[in-house]
């Protein structure tokens, strides 16, 4: 991937330097899908499925968490 991303145009190497560092801080939980989608210069659609690229999961709910939404709705 190193290689391929080389032999872009100055403009596209940045945009998937965008895309990469949005889609890490999205994984890492430091941004939401919106600011990520923004920091990427993408819509969150295009965002969505830069992470479905990526294999990167769409939902960052822990089991625990979602545990606790499932309890507190009953």
């Amino acid at each position: 991937m190193l290689r391929a991303m080389m032999k872009l145009a100055p403009g596209e190497f940045a945009q998937e330097m965008r895309i990469a560092a949005a889609v890490q801080c999205y994984a890492q939980g430091i941004v939401s899908q919106g600011k990520a989608a923004e920091l990427a210069e993408l819509t969150r659609a295009d965002f969505l499925e830069e992470l479905r690229r990526r294999k990167v999961p769409a939902c960052q709910v822990t089991e625990d968490e979602l545990a606790g939404e499932i309890h507190g709705a009953f």
